[in-house]
């Protein structure tokens, strides 16, 4: 039996990134608001003491920090003809559990996309011809542009302290920085930081090679700084325990460090953790939700009704619990139609791997940070000439070599046997010697018709819902883009001074078991109108207008960058339209 709780102003399902700021923006707004998150709470000083949170084998190998597949899974298959099964253990991408949610453990890695990333589609159409995109591919402009999300990218990067050197200062090219990136209208809020000695080397061969370099820009901060809320963070001290790890210095950027202390002093605010939501509830209309009904760590069931409902999940589940309620009409590849589900997209990556002379090389790994390296973008979006090469879309690249751990950290060159005496000094002779990273090359991933997220109609839940099921490959274009940009990011690795360059381009078919990025996008796309999305430009559901739905789930397809920086600016412009037109005129936003 379900129980009603008395009503509140706004219910949030997930409390990452983007709930904390909706729930941070809307109590400023005077609304009562409640937050309803799956995991546990987490919080700095008591879950992530530097006395034990560096520790490899309980976060990265028994994955401490993240979503158990008894919790929660989905199936997986790579075309309509197979059939799919449940995922048992996540591999090709982690899914964060808790307060925070993939917050806590990213890298912290923050981007802005390209202003062409906006208008993708009518971009290449324009430059390259309608004929040149293939027939299969799905890709759209966003209804946003660059220009209207730079303020709120500018919010998220002084609200997190982000470290950085501004490229491009109000359309003025600065020296140092992105010279590809869109116009900034004020620097970084903290310098850059200092880049260890095979950074420097890879930024040195770069330059040699015609390339600007530029550090990678970081919510690992290169200094204390205090930010708009008035939270104190302070400098990065290089440890090498980022991603897959929660921060226990305070110096990387996350909803703990930045938000909640703020968020838990406001009495119009509450958060209930160890609670699952199940559905979003709506009215007989079908055209209004009245709240969320979810199940607590008892297994008891409640419904929380609420005048404002705000899907903060990470992506997978913002779309399951869209089909899961019957908002929107599922999307159908064999016929095109539908939007919920369409246009899902992950990332396309790579690297070559370099092996030095350990005699005149040491790189000391393990001191890193998670957001640390030297990158280029030449080869990023369309910021080169598309059309000899018979594909589309790019990735930024660098040497972003962020720890040296000592349980994975083993680069061996190819050749090396797989385990015994001969693996011991291959492992000992090139540990300090080696360029390596999963992600060196991290590209985009455009939508088809083909890729796309439904419920899968056997395996369900532990409450009886049915799975998400992930129909998801790597095509031609994304395996053309990733062989061309893995070769040029070799020959940055050769120009270092590498005995042995091992590339390893993206190969198909896309596999689940192998780490990739965390980075799901799509589901239910924003865009224009009702006919090429689910959300309006300001993450309302054109279906029911007092829903609104955060988070990379929105993304029409996947650029170059790592995507936390776009998802949140979307959230802060989301809460100022509701704080400054919803608000005042509950209703669509944008009418179709």
């Amino acid at each position: 039996m379900t129980r009603k709780l008395p009503a509140t102003d706004v219910v949030i399902v997930g409390l990452g990134w983007t709930g904390s700021i909706l729930a941070n923006e809307l109590t400023d707004a005077g609304l009562d608001v409640v937050a309803v998150e799956r995991g546990p709470w987490r919080d700095t000083a008591s879950d992530f003491p530097p006395s034990y949170a560096p520790d490899e084998l309980r976060y990265r190998l028994h994955h401490e920090l993240f979503l158990r597949p008894a919790q929660a899974s989905l199936t997986f298959r790579n075309n309509l003809e197979q059939t799919a099964l449940p995922v048992r253990t996540w591999g090709a991408f982690m899914l964060g559990n808790g307060a925070g949610g993939a917050g806590v453990h990213w890298n912290a890695e923050t981007w802005r996309f390209l202003p062409s990333d906006f208008v993708l589609k009518s971009h290449l159409t324009q430059r390259y011809g309608a004929g040149f995109l293939p027939p299969d591919m799905t890709i759209q402009d966003w209804g946003v542009t660059f220009d209207e999300l730079e303020p709120h990218y500018d919010r998220f990067e002084y609200l997190c302290g982000t470290s950085g050197t501004a490229g491009n200062l109000k359309g003025v090219i600065k020296d140092g920085g992105n010279p590809f990136e869109g116009p900034r209208s004020r620097p970084y809020p903290t310098p850059a930081q200092p880049q260890p000695f095979s950074h420097t080397l890879f930024a040195e061969a770069a330059k040699q090679l015609g390339y600007k370099p530029f550090p990678q820009p970081s919510g690992n901060l290169s200094a204390a700084y205090t930010n708009p809320l008035g939270v104190k963070l302070g400098p990065c001290t290089y440890c090498g325990f980022c991603e897959w790890f929660g921060c226990g210095n305070y110096s990387k950027a996350s909803p703990q460090t930045t938000i909640l202390p703020v968020l838990l002093g406001k009495p119009n605010f509450e958060a209930r953790t160890l609670c699952e939501v199940t559905r979003i509830n709506l009215d007989a209309s079908g055209k209004r939700a009245t709240g969320a009904t979810y199940v607590d760590s008892s297994g008891d069931s409640w419904e929380q009704p609420a005048d404002l409902v705000i899907l903060c999940a990470f992506q997978l589940f913002n779309v399951q619990l869209l089909l899961l309620s019957g908002i929107g009409t599922p999307y159908n590849p064999r016929t095109g139609q539908g939007q919920i589900g369409r246009n899902f997209s992950h990332q396309t990556v790579s690297t070559a791997t370099g092996f030095f002379d350990n005699t005149k090389f040491n790189f000391n790994p393990f001191i890193a940070s998670g957001a640390i390296g030297m990158c280029i973008d030449e080869f990023n979006g369309d910021n080169f000439d598309h059309g000899p090469h018979g594909f589309v879309g790019g990735g930024y690249m660098g040497q972003v070599q962020t720890n040296g751990r000592p349980i994975e950290t083993t680069p061996v060159p190819p050749g090396t046997p797989g385990w015994g005496a001969a693996w011991k000094k291959a492992v000992k002779d090139n540990y300090l010697s080696t360029v390596f990273g999963g992600a060196a090359v991290h590209g985009s991933s455009y939508s088809y018709r083909t890729n796309y997220l439904d419920l899968d109609p056997v395996y369900q839940d532990r409450f009886g819902r049915p799975l998400l099921r992930m129909t998801m490959d790597l095509h031609d274009n994304e395996l053309k883009m990733s062989a061309f940009l893995t070769d040029r990011y070799a020959e940055v690795v050769q120009k270092m001074g590498a005995r042995q360059v091992d590339k390893q381009p993206r190969k198909g078919p896309y596999d689940v078991t192998k780490y990739q990025t965390s980075h799901l996008c799509g589901g239910a796309v924003m865009g224009s109108n009702p006919g090429n999305s689910a959300l309006n430009t300001y993450l309302q559901s054109w279906d029911v207008p007092n829903l609104f739905v955060q988070g990379a789930s929105a993304f029409p397809q996947n650029a170059g960058y790592n995507p936390t920086g776009t998802v949140a600016a979307l959230a802060f412009r989301s809460a100022e339209a509701i704080r400054g037109q919803y608000l005042k005129n509950p209703g669509p936003l944008v009418h179709a």
